[in-house]
């Protein structure tokens, strides 16, 4: 999608905030003993007070109102019977449509008492995201992105899973342009033009660089080489000065 007019901004910054809402409650809400079925049904409900609709169940009939991975899942969980439990790393994704807008949005959350690296790792994730977020400007390449975060990753001794990419979004769930790399590749010749919208989410991991298919169902993601792995999740609007972000709470 490009931002046409001030009303598409405006109604993408709603649905931009109502998911950035939901996740963070359901991050609020994490604790050992609660199940992932629970937290999603906190987000269904939220979702649904707010007017918006999930977009992986409108889109995809995903089997949930949000994806909620844990530990070796890494990408489209499926909530479930699945307790927390104290240790755990845990990624939310939240994505949302009203009125004809989608905005998507992720974090990863570690539970009670986890090793110094998963702090390290949660916190970097973070700030890999970031680096990328400060490469978003109107006619700059989109392959400064990963570039950036390829840098950033390998200077701090981490890996990025290498095909799960970020994606335009808007008017759908995932749109033109696809498969947006936050890693570098050399091979990516696109611009990034004034009014983009898309979302930037790294996957960096402590080995992992690949996502495989579980056994278990057609939609969970899992890390190859196992490893503990985090993503964070904004969408973003190109402008001449920057990105607008969207799905950052104030």
């Amino acid at each position: 999608m490009t931002i046409e007019n001030d009303d598409d901004l405006e109604k993408l910054k709603e649905i931009g905030a109502i998911v950035a809402r939901v996740l963070q409650a359901m991050g609020g809400a994490l604790r050992p003993g609660i199940s992932t079925a629970e937290l999603d049904a906190m987000g269904r409900r939220m979702l649904d007070e707010a007017g918006a609709v999930s977009a992986p169940e409108m889109i995809y009939a995903f089997p949930g109102a949000t994806c909620i991975s844990v530990n070796e899942e890494i990408a489209h969980g499926i909530p479930g019977d699945r307790v927390i439990r104290d240790g755990d790393l845990v990624n939310i994704d939240v994505s949302a449509e009203k009125d004809g807008y989608f905005a998507d949005t992720g974090a990863s959350f570690p539970v009670g008492d986890v090793p110094p690296r998963i702090h390290r790792l949660c916190r970097d994730g973070k700030r890999a995201l970031w680096t990328g977020i400060r490469q978003v400007k109107s006619d700059r390449p989109l392959a400064d992105i990963g570039h950036a975060i390829g840098a950033f990753a390998q200077k701090n001794r981490y890996t990025l899973v290498r095909n799960l990419a970020s994606h335009g979004v808007g008017r759908s769930l995932h749109e033109d342009p696809s498969h947006i790399p936050t890693w570098p590749d050399r091979s990516e010749r696109r611009r990034i033009h004034d009014g983009l919208v898309f979302t930037i989410e790294p996957f960096l991991s402590l080995g992992a660089d690949w996502a495989v298919d579980s056994a278990h169902d057609k939609w969970t993601l899992l890390s190859q080489p196992a490893a503990p792995t985090v993503q964070y999740e904004h969408t973003m609007v190109a402008t001449p000065r920057g990105a607008v972000v969207v799905t950052q709470l104030a």
